[in-house]
């Protein structure tokens, strides 16, 4: 008998406080800066693609919503640094759970996460995204693939001078800041990096508001 008048008492206390309503999409919320969102597939600052079609993140996938179907470089047409490429590469955001767990066991870095969240739709079709859908944008300095490898004579080259020349890799290897800052400079921002440059800016105007109390806010 107590416990359920306890329970009943949590309710009517929440009956009467004040409700919080949030301006979204007109106001957007920043994310923590490591929020596993929407999934990125990195490019070389050539443009040629970081993944080589392992399916070792659709291997790690507990969910299963990751499908990868590798083929062969040529000389003729090359994709990535490596032998293989992915030919085919997809995302089913109605099974994906969001752990990480794909870009932990990347051995390239290809696969990263973004902060973007709105991924809502109205057939579930629409969830599932393609390989065109989750390449990364063209930046300055950067050549539509299939082209030869422009950064050195093998794959060696690439991945071993990554740390000093990582490329532009929008939730990847570089910050935000340094992202936006490349963007600005070549002047090509997407609607993407646009969402990304106004996140950033949403976050400092909130680092920059005076601490307040829980009694000030409520007034």
């Amino acid at each position: 008998m107590f416990g359920t008048a306890r329970s009943f008492g949590v309710t009517f206390a929440h009956m009467f406080k004040k409700q919080v309503t949030e301006k979204y999409p007109e106001v957007r919320k920043p994310t923590a800066p490591r929020y596993h969102g929407r999934h990125i597939l990195n490019r070389h600052p050539d443009g040629l693609e970081k993944c080589v079609g392992c399916e070792l993140c659709a291997w790690a996938c507990p969910a299963d919503a990751i499908f990868v179907e590798g083929a062969d470089n040529t000389e003729q047409a090359r994709f990535s640094p490596g032998e293989r490429y992915a030919a085919d590469y997809q995302i089913n955001y109605a099974r994906c759970i969001f752990c990480g767990l794909c870009i932990e066991a990347c051995p390239t870095r290809s696969l990263t996460m973004s902060n973007e969240y709105e991924l809502a739709a109205e057939d579930r079709r629409d969830l599932i995204f393609t390989k065109e859908q989750l390449l990364m944008p063209l930046l300055s300095g950067m050549e539509q693939p299939p082209h030869p490898m422009r950064l050195g004579d093998s794959e060696k080259d690439y991945y071993v001078k990554a740390l000093d020349n990582p490329g532009l890799s929008a939730g990847g290897e570089m910050s935000p800041n340094e992202e936006r800052r490349a963007a600005a400079a070549a002047g090509t921002e997407t609607e993407f990096e646009q969402r990304l440059r106004d996140d950033a800016a949403v976050r400092e105007d909130a680092k920059r508001r005076p601490k307040r109390g829980r009694k000030q806010e409520e007034k």
